[in-house]
């Protein structure tokens, strides 16, 4: 059986890391060597999640990532969070999966959603 917090450690720091300005250094320590990407437009394998990353820094260099919430199960983490792209945007919200072996990311899934600046409740996205 899994270790679920360590899973669940491991896609923080990948996670965090990556988007604090050093996906290269995520993925060397966090992602395995076969990498299964689900999301079209990043490539599978290291390299791809690399030049993602790099993209959005770019795009956004004031971007910031806020986990609100991790669950494991098996070998998945999902990660609930709050991407800020550095403005007075709202951001977007995001559902990030990840499939944990052998203590490397090794797959990944997501959906976002931009935080809406209106809500027909007052629940809000997070």
């Amino acid at each position: 059986m899994p270790d679920l917090q360590a899973n669940k450690d491991v896609v923080r720091r990948y996670y965090e890391m990556a988007f604090a300005g050093d996906p290269e250094r995520a993925a060397e320590t966090y992602a395995g060597t076969r990498y299964v990407q689900h999301n079209p437009r990043v490539a599978d394998d290291r390299p791809g999640f690399v030049a993602f990353v790099r993209g959005l820094l770019a795009q956004f260099p004031g971007l910031s990532v806020d986990i609100k919430r991790m669950i494991a199960e098996e070998d998945l983490v999902v990660v609930h969070a709050h991407v800020l792209k550095g403005t007075a945007d709202p951001g977007v919200a995001v559902i990030e999966i990840f499939r944990v072996e052998d203590g490397k990311v090794v797959e990944h899934w997501d959906v976002s959603e931009p935080v809406a600046a209106t809500s027909l409740n007052a629940n809000g996205m997070f």
